[in-house]
């Protein structure tokens, strides 16, 4: 199980590096749509796959409670993943100027909690698909390597909850080094 969940993170970002070829380099955006939609389909199957093995009779494991983390995690920040490939591929590849903004004060923690709320969906997605599999493996012995997964992504939620909100109670401010002009 663990080799396909290898397999579907190294097919997403085959994708999508095909997709930003497709669309910088090749000038072919209906492609690079194609390649970009992949994404899902990606997701889809190795949801198929967990299931299929669970049906087959393998005993619920890490592994499969990593599937389902990693499809919370990949429909919640997909579009935020490819919209950070896309700004590499430009600076690195297009040799375009990256365009970096740092963020301070209320805008650093708004972004901050933002990225907690996808966090919390891709949580929520997880929690879906692995209570999905916890009833039909059924509940007992057999699904306690699932809901070790899920009590692991819990602490993490909440530890990351604490990181996120406390730039709402200690901003991030910017330093006096930061504006002083180099000599």
């Amino acid at each position: 199980m663990l080799f396909w969940i290898i397999a579907a993170e190294i097919a997403f970002w085959i994708v999508i590096i095909s997709g930003l070829y497709s669309r910088y380099i090749l000038k072919r955006n209906r492609l690079s749509l194609f390649f970009f939609i992949l994404t899902p389909v990606i997701d889809f199957a190795l949801l198929v796959l967990t299931a299929a093995d669970l049906k087959s009779g393998a005993p619920a494991s890490f592994a499969h409670g990593l599937a389902a983390v990693y499809i919370g995690v990949s429909i919640a920040f997909g579009k935020s993943m490819i919209a950070w490939a896309d700004r590499k591929f430009q600076s690195r590849i297009l040799q375009k100027p990256l365009q970096h903004r740092e963020l301070f004060g209320r805008a650093k923690a708004v972004y901050e909690m933002k990225m907690w709320g996808r966090h919390l969906i891709a949580y929520l997605i997880g929690c879906l698909l692995l209570g999905a599999m916890i009833l039909y493996v059924g509940i007992g012995e057999k699904t306690f390597p699932l809901l070790r997964v899920l009590s692991g992504w819990t602490l993490v939620l909440l530890i990351d909850f604490l990181i996120s909100f406390s730039y709402v109670i200690f901003p991030k401010r910017e330093s006096k080094t930061d504006n002083c002009p180099s000599k």
